[in-house]
């Protein structure tokens, strides 16, 4: 029997907002709060929730929302100046953090592919811990977090292409065809967005700008409108989504948008990290848990010194160095999305699918207890480290 939608979701947000409080109690990020109240509420322990196939269609909407205003921050002049200060320094991590990964996964015994995905899903660091857990001043007005921002706007531009490969790999029996496919549908998908952005939508904001309904509609509108046009040409949703938010960064309504679909956008990401955990199957940690605290404390000990030498070697203090580290040291939301992407698609089994995941969440759990306690942070524990 269908289960009662309203039902559903007064289980999911107010059992989020009884264990954000307690996470918010303990330093920690809310997402991990969201993916423990799925685990809770989900097959693997109470049951109350199983309409998991409502759940994921529903948290795909957060995931193109998030890719959408992703996009809209990513000024593509802005990323250019940004890329070049710290480009060779996010490349070379990227690959040792990959290289690390992959040979960990192979001495595990995983194949070929699922070792290359483990080690992929190894690169990312949080935008949401490395973000949130920065004060404003340092956010915006520091080199630490101009560097920090730079770093994580290289990686989701990784995590981009990324994706891409994986929905090329999609369709296993042709897989040339498919890269050809999306070789010649990306570009026809940008060309077309960016001629429709400046000669449809830019004159509509113009002349209707001050309408905020209007324009919070219109994002939303050009948004879906986008992912279904991505996936009429053979391309995801999440990939269409961020290009129409790229092609309207440089338009100075961009950010009023970013802003006012937050909150539309936060709604949605609750449900996809509440169905990550709906979905895992407790029965499965005896055989990842030891591997996946392998992973994580290999990610927490060896993200941050890595990050530390390269960005010396860059001309950074050493302080400064350290900081980045630290704050950057664990997976990332894109290890989540690869994880459930790969499995969806056939490319890696239940069993490495779960080890990124159970992994990525140790990762967030000590990091940003780690950062809480040594930096300043807006959840600081000491009066001294709180800042906003």
């Amino acid at each position: 029997m269908q289960q009662d939608i309203v039902f559903t979701i007064f289980l999911i947000f107010t059992g989020a907002a009884v264990l954000a409080t307690i996470a918010l109690y303990a330093r920690q990020a809310l997402l991990v709060a969201y993916i423990v109240l799925g685990v809770l509420l989900g097959p693997s322990v109470f049951g109350l929730v199983n309409d998991s196939d409502l759940i994921g269609d529903i948290a795909h909407i957060g995931i193109m929302f998030l890719l959408f205003l992703m996009g809209l921050e990513l000024d593509p002049k802005e990323f250019v100046l940004l890329m070049r200060k710290t480009t060779v320094v996010t490349l070379l991590s990227s690959f040792v953090f990959w290289g690390t990964g992959a040979i960990l996964a192979a001495l595990f015994g995983y194949s070929f592919l699922e070792t290359v995905l483990i080690g992929a899903a190894m690169i990312f660091s949080s935008t949401i811990i490395g973000l949130k857990l920065l004060p404003t001043t340092v956010l915006h007005h520091q080199r630490t977090g101009e560097i920090i921002i730079s770093i994580l706007l290289m990686q989701d531009f990784i995590a981009i292409v990324l994706l891409l490969i994986l929905e090329g790999s999609a369709e296993q029996d042709s897989s040339f065809l498919a890269f050809f496919k999306l070789a010649l549908a990306l570009p026809l998908l940008i060309a077309a967005s960016a001629l429709f952005v400046n000669k449809v939508l830019l004159r509509l904001l113009r002349a209707f700008d001050t309408f905020h309904e209007y324009i919070f509609l219109l994002a939303i509108g050009w948004c879906l409108g986008m992912a279904e046009g991505a996936a009429a040409l053979g391309i995801s949703h999440e990939i269409g989504a961020f290009v129409g938010g790229v092609t309207l960064a440089s338009s100075p309504i961009s950010q009023y948008m970013s802003i006012h679909l937050k909150p539309l956008r936060d709604f949605f990401l609750v449900m996809f990290f509440f169905s990550l955990g709906a979905s895992f199957d407790l029965g499965m940690l005896g055989n990842i848990l030891l591997p996946a605290f392998i992973f994580a404390a290999i990610t927490i000990v060896g993200k941050p010194p890595i990050f530390k030498i390269l960005l010396k070697h860059n001309g950074e203090p050493k302080e400064r160095a350290a900081e980045v580290g630290v704050r950057l040291g664990q997976l990332s939301e894109f290890s989540l999305l690869i994880a459930v992407l790969a499995l969806e698609r056939g490319l890696i089994g239940t069993e490495a699918s779960y080890l990124i995941q159970l992994a990525t969440l140790l990762t967030f759990f000590a990091t940003t207890y780690f950062v809480v306690l040594r930096y300043p942070t807006p959840i600081a524990l000491s009066d001294h480290l709180r800042r906003d």
